[in-house]
């Protein structure tokens, strides 16, 4: 209960996302007493995704709690997940607190009790007693970041949404990975001026197919600019300076830079906790079948799980981390695993 006082609650889940508000769901089923707190709001991460992105995954494969998820077309958009996701909240009566960032999660050794620290505008700081807390924290909110000076330049971001804001404008965007591609056509197309700056030789390995032949055609045509084997110096007022793979410096004209370098799992809860992370991997270290982690009482769920690898999970199997979960605290058989489709990226 808030405040430290009363029955503390049998779960309390960090993160809203699609697999902390399916863990929400399977402990309620189960009776269990819970509360989502979020540090955004609900599902931030889909939130933040380009506006006009298409899953590729089909709804079935991102439909909690056996609620349908409807959609006219054969994949739904990002606007149409978004829906989705409101309308389980409410279906479900799931108790979440939005724009609520918890700080800290703290065991009390005598009766193993967590006292989970939370703040927000609304209601200040807080705390939340529970017999056990499950992380879904994702990782969007926290990007690889280059390092460089003037990274933190209004005109820079890590997160893109959509390419008409750069109409008319040189932009150079940094990555080598799908988020990067895709930002780059969507960022042409939009009429801007573009320039892909990429460490390594080409496109990391595991680059959409039907992306790739689509960005070689317009870097041949010279509708995008390239830069292979190039890394940033520094970020300027009106222009990204970059190291060529000769060691000669270039600079190039932008007025908005998009850092497409991906993210990392937010694991500074479990650190914090005394979880330990892999530091190869970035797993923190927890039972496969139960999700428990090293810390009785912690459990991990959705991408966290994976660490640094980040497309090993994503809805269609981390929606069912809270089934897992809750048997574990019930102590029945874990359920099986599910089977995945080839790929699920958006």
């Amino acid at each position: 209960m808030d405040g430290g006082t009363g029955k503390p609650l049998d779960l309390v889940i960090v993160g809203g996302g699609p697999c902390g508000l399916a863990a929400a769901i399977s402990a309620q089923r189960a009776g269990l007493t819970v509360v989502v707190v979020e540090a955004m709001v609900v599902v931030s991460t889909i939130a933040q995704y380009p506006t006009y992105v298409t899953f590729f995954s089909t709804a079935e494969k991102l439909s909690l709690g056996d609620i349908p998820f409807v959609v006219a077309a054969d994949k739904p958009s990002r606007r149409d997940a978004l829906a989705y996701y409101r309308s389980i909240v409410k279906h479900f009566n799931i108790p979440i607190r939005q724009y609520e960032r918890v700080t800290a999660i703290e065991r009390d050794a005598a009766s193993g009790v967590f006292r989970v620290l939370s703040t927000s505008h609304a209601h200040g700081e807080r705390t939340t007693l529970a017999r056990a807390v499950v992380v879904a924290t994702g990782y969007f909110g926290s990007p690889n970041r280059l390092g460089v000076p003037g990274e933190d330049r209004p005109h820079v971001t890590h997160v893109y949404r959509e390419g008409h804001e750069a109409f008319a404008q040189n932009v150079v965007v940094v990555g080598g990975g799908n988020s990067a591609a895709e930002a780059a056509l969507d960022l042409w197309k939009s009429g801007a001026s573009v320039t892909l700056v990429h460490f390594g030789p080409t496109f990391d390995k595991k680059i959409k197919p039907w992306v790739l032949p689509d960005f070689l055609n317009r870097e041949k045509e010279g509708s995008i600019a390239t830069r292979w084997n190039s890394r940033v110096v520094s970020i300027e007022p009106d222009a990204v300076l970059i190291r060529t793979a000769s060691g000669e410096e270039e600079r190039l004209p932008a007025s908005l830079v998009y850092v497409m370098t991906g993210f990392a799992p937010n694991t500074g809860l479990l650190r914090a906790v005394g979880v330990p992370i892999d530091p190869v991997t970035g797993i923190p270290q927890h039972d496969a079948g139960t999700l428990e982690t090293s810390v009785p009482g912690v459990f991990v769920a959705g991408v966290v799980v994976a660490g640094f690898d980040a497309n090993k999970v994503f809805i269609e199997n981390g929606r069912v981390h809270g089934d897992r979960i809750v048997a574990r605290l019930l102590g029945r058989p874990a359920p099986a695993a599910p089977r995945l489709s080839a790929e699920l990226d958006t």
